[in-house]
């Protein structure tokens, strides 16, 4: 098709033009505003009452199941906002996935040796937060190399 409707439908996709490493960091990206910004949502957060500033002690949990705080929350937005100005190349899109995905994984072992009910504990973090953190490094890592394939090779 080579008319206007082929044309304008193509233009109607925001990802056209992008590499799908591109394509993959900003949805990435965008997932971490958007959980940075629900994790202010009372209702969305349960027990927003008790949203501490950082540490275990905060027991509002995004979702009700994810022990959040407002740092946890600012750094996931401040991940995704990140992410956003990395994934405008080819180059920053892989390495905030690839990185992203690899401080996910830290954080994750991280997770599983702090005492959740110590002062070391300041992110904060419970159980739920620990596998999705190990969800999120792997998965990150695995969309950065996949979406590279092609272009590693070459």
């Amino acid at each position: 098709m080579t008319g206007p409707m082929a044309h304008s439908r193509a233009r109607s996709n925001p990802a056209d033009g992008k590499a799908p490493v591109r394509r993959a960091a900003i949805i990435v990206s965008w997932v971490f505003v958007l959980v940075g910004l629900l994790g202010f949502v009372p209702g969305i957060t349960t027990n927003y009452g008790d949203l501490g500033f950082a540490g275990h002690q905060s027991e509002a949990k995004l979702l009700g199941v994810f022990q959040v705080s407002v740092l946890h929350n600012l750094v996931h937005l401040l991940y995704g906002v990140v992410g956003l100005a990395l994934a405008r190349t080819v180059a920053g899109a892989r390495t905030y996935l690839i990185g992203g995905g690899a401080i996910y994984l830290v954080l994750w072992l991280y997770g599983l040796v702090v005492d959740h009910d110590s002062g070391a504990n300041f992110i904060p973090l419970n159980m739920a937060d620990n596998w999705l953190h190990l969800f999120l490094g792997v998965g990150m890592i695995a969309l950065g190399l996949l979406t590279t394939r092609r272009t590693a090779r070459r």
